[in-house]
């Protein structure tokens, strides 16, 4: 089976074969895809969260994901990097080594392709502090601070980077030597960070009063600028995953601006049946939708694609937020499962059937040896249920770990009545 590494510049390996020449219209171009990506969770998730959040809460839900960012970034760099794009040796199918622990063998003047390395641990790094701030919003105003920051760090090395290693970690590695389609991150990003959400929602345990009293969010304005920062931030998110200035990048470009317009779209028409009013929340998380639905195949698709990714993909997540959540009653708070998890997984399934056959897009796997969309699927399947079924592991795992070592996960009673705002960090959104 040819590999994917050519097309994805070797990753952090080509250093060792010494024949990459820098481009400095790539390394600009990963550079800001970078910088932009970053915005993404300490100042677009952030915002998008703490502008659902009930006001008492909103400083610290700004903060879990901002903790999550800075506490994740450098787990990354202490082992996570290692982990997902080392050398496993005999573990390569399931895990990285150690090798590149704090970076340990990387030079400044290494070379993934085209562009520094440096730059590619640096991109790859704000992909993982992005996927675990993304469960923090299943478990907002209730989970204490310090156990979220252990989690985070933990969950960060043992959850992430295998999940990262086994999609993306080159040849050896489960999901990649099986062909699994994974543009940006809809199984490595939004399954996981979604799943995560989830298992702690259930594991933590509701917030008091829920469904019993009114939980009105600060500000949706606030949402929907967060919103706004998002989609500016999933150009890079998208784009910078082709790993250069390049045709790849620009189709991407494409289906990141259309999936999400029309799955917006799909979700106020779906808010107008169901309610009889289309709402601003609903326009912003149906971008949301379609913007986690196409990502990991905004490589992949034309312009057909894109728009059922996106109107099908916020079919799904409106059910999940609506629907599934509702019926069977768990609190996921700001709806990282529904929205995150479900379109994610529409949107790595869908690949399948719905990626152009033009092996100069597609990296590996049945469809790209043969034509094979049936196979393809199959692949696929095995890639979220790998993902799923580590994710729910590990998460479990984590969680209890964070937990004996923090005294407990949850705040008491009082410290939820009053605000995580000024209970934990003595601190207001607004002095008034």
């Amino acid at each position: 089976m040819k590999t994917k590494l050519i097309w994805l510049l070797a990753l952090c390996l080509s250093p060792l074969f010494g024949a990459d020449t820098l481009d400095t219209g790539d390394t600009a171009w990963m550079m800001v895809s970078t910088a932009v990506v970053l915005l993404m969770t300490p100042a677009g998730l952030a915002l998008f969260y703490g502008g659902m959040t009930r006001s008492k809460n909103v400083l610290n839900t700004y903060a879990m994901v901002v903790g999550a960012f800075v506490v994740a970034f450098v787990a990354w760099i202490v082992a996570g990097y290692s982990i997902a794009f080392g050398d496993g040796g005999s573990m390569q199918s399931f895990v990285g080594g150690l090798g590149n622990a704090f970076l340990s063998g990387i030079s400044w003047n290494d070379l993934s392709g085209t562009y520094p390395t440096y730059v590619f641990i640096v991109f790859q790094g704000t992909f993982a502090a992005i996927t675990v701030a993304i469960a923090s919003g299943s478990v907002i105003e209730r989970m204490k601070f310090s156990t979220w920051l252990v989690f985070v760090a933990i969950w960060t090395i043992v959850v992430y980077a295998p999940v990262t290693h086994m999609v993306w970690g080159g040849d050896g590695a489960l999901l990649f030597d099986a062909g699994a389609l994974d543009f940006a991150g809809g199984t490595v990003v939004h399954m996981n960070g979604g799943l995560a959400g989830l298992v702690l929602a259930i594991l933590v345990g509701k917030r008091a009063g829920v469904n019993k009293i009114a939980m009105k969010p600060m500000s949706i304005m606030l949402t929907a600028l967060g919103a706004a920062l998002l989609w500016f931030g999933w150009f890079g998110f998208n784009g910078g995953s082709a790993f250069g200035a390049n045709g790849i990048a620009g189709l991407a470009f494409l289906t990141t601006a259309l999936a999400p317009s029309v799955a917006a779209i799909t979700w106020m028409i779906l808010e107008y049946i169901s309610y009889k009013k289309i709402t601003l929340l609903g326009a912003v998380s149906g971008i949301v939708a379609g913007l986690v639905a196409i990502t990991p195949a905004a490589g992949f698709v034309d312009v057909t694609g894109s728009f059922i990714i996106g109107s099908v993909g916020s079919v799904v997540a409106f059910y999940g937020v609506v629907g599934l959540k509702k019926k069977l009653g768990y609190d996921d708070s700001l709806d990282a499962f529904g929205i995150h998890f479900l379109a994610g997984l529409w949107g790595a399934l869908s690949v399948a059937f719905l990626a152009v056959k033009d092996n100069d897009l597609l990296w590996d796997g049945p469809l790209k040896e043969s034509g094979d969309r049936m196979g393809q699927f199959m692949v696929q399947l095995e890639s979220v249920v790998v993902v799923g079924l580590f994710t729910l592991i590990g998460t479990v795992v984590v969680y209890y770990i964070a937990t004996l070592l923090t005294g407990g996960a949850r705040v008491n009673e009082e410290e939820e009545s009053v605000g995580l705002d000024e209970s934990l960090h003595g601190e207001k959104a607004l002095n008034l």
